[in-house]
């Protein structure tokens, strides 16, 4: 029997039930766990001494696993502990720093198949890392600017031409209790008029590449899944994330120069999972502008019918 399969994800996260459906369909056991659930609905005893690794269990109230028989880690956005009521901030700060060195300790110091590694995630997760090792790959990128500083901007303008802006980190904010994306803008003349708010924070400007299309190439160990997404409409034209209508999608070849750069940026990164994404000009060049290691999979399988599932899975089981 294959080993036991840990999955650390939100309860009501229905891609990774996928994978578990597709795990248990391989044979695999499977031990499904939230963070969110810790401590009140999880509980967990770890041991170690001279003469063994970490052993112990991970236990809910119906289920139980050995943490010497974990055999790969899914992890995928968990939720956050979760305190019985009546702690006050400051206990629920100390207990939930307590909480991520010990059950987030014990679990980071299991040596077996990860997909991912929280903390090569959260590596991989800064953009500048990102862009320096996929040019280290044989990677294209685009030319690049970080700055708070306006005439930074003017002044990259002037050199590369069109430019767009884009968020550093996630463009996922909440104003007013409504959730807000910020998208990719291609800057308009009148954008670079009064720059005074750049001084604010760090801001991303990366030259405009002309699109014939974009790619999102979806790793899984050394396997890549390639989709081709083609814009319906102007503001999917620019960042087709802003309008999910209006894009169509099919199954397309990757030159094999762009696979083994993606391969072995996911090995530098230290990922076994990333969706990385790539503008493809109408020349038929591949420009890589990131690649996220808890990137959304599902909608790319079930408008293309790549079996990314499934290979996610035969992964975790330590197979190709």
């Amino acid at each position: 029997m294959p080993s036991p399969v840990l999955i650390i994800a939100a309860a009501d996260d229905w891609p990774t039930d996928r994978v578990v459906v597709e795990l248990e369909r391989q044979g695999v056991e499977v031990f499904r766990m939230d963070t969110a659930d810790f401590p009140q609905r999880l509980s967990l005893a770890a041991r170690i001494d001279q003469g063994a690794e970490w052993a112990g269990d991970l236990s809910t109230e119906h289920r139980t696993v050995e943490l010497s028989r974990v055999g790969a880690v899914y992890y995928r956005a968990p939720g956050a502990f979760t305190f019985p009521l009546g702690m006050s901030g400051p206990e629920e700060m100390f207990a939930a720093s307590q909480a991520r060195a010990g059950l987030g300790g014990v679990l980071s110091a299991l040596d077996v198949r990860w997909m991912n590694q929280p903390a090569a995630m959260a590596r991989a997760e800064y953009k500048p890392i990102q862009l320096a090792e996929a040019r280290n790959c044989g990677l294209r990128i685009p030319p690049t600017l970080i700055t708070n500083r306006a005439q930074e901007v003017l002044d990259f303008v002037q050199a590369v031409g069109d430019v767009v802006y884009k968020p550093v980190s996630s463009p996922v904010l909440i104003e007013g209790g409504e959730l807000k994306s910020v998208y990719t803008r291609r800057l308009r003349k009148g954008d670079l008029d009064n720059l005074e708010g750049i001084g604010t924070t760090a801001h991303l400007f990366q030259r405009w590449v002309d699109k014939a299309f974009e790619a999102r190439l979806t790793m899984v160990g050394d396997q890549v899944f390639a989709a081709g997404i083609y814009a319906g409409s102007d503001a999917s034209h620019e960042d087709w994330r802003s309008d999910y209508g209006a894009l169509t999608y099919d199954v397309i070849s990757v030159p094999t120069p762009v696979c083994v750069g993606m391969r072995r940026l996911m090995h530098r990164l230290g990922l076994r999972y990333g969706a990385a994404d790539f503008i493809v000009d109408p020349h038929s060049g591949w420009t890589f502008l990131e690649v996220n290691p808890c990137g959304q999979w599902d909608w790319i399988q079930g408008a293309t019918g790549l079996p990314i599932a499934e290979a996610i899975a035969r992964d975790l089981k330590g197979g190709t």
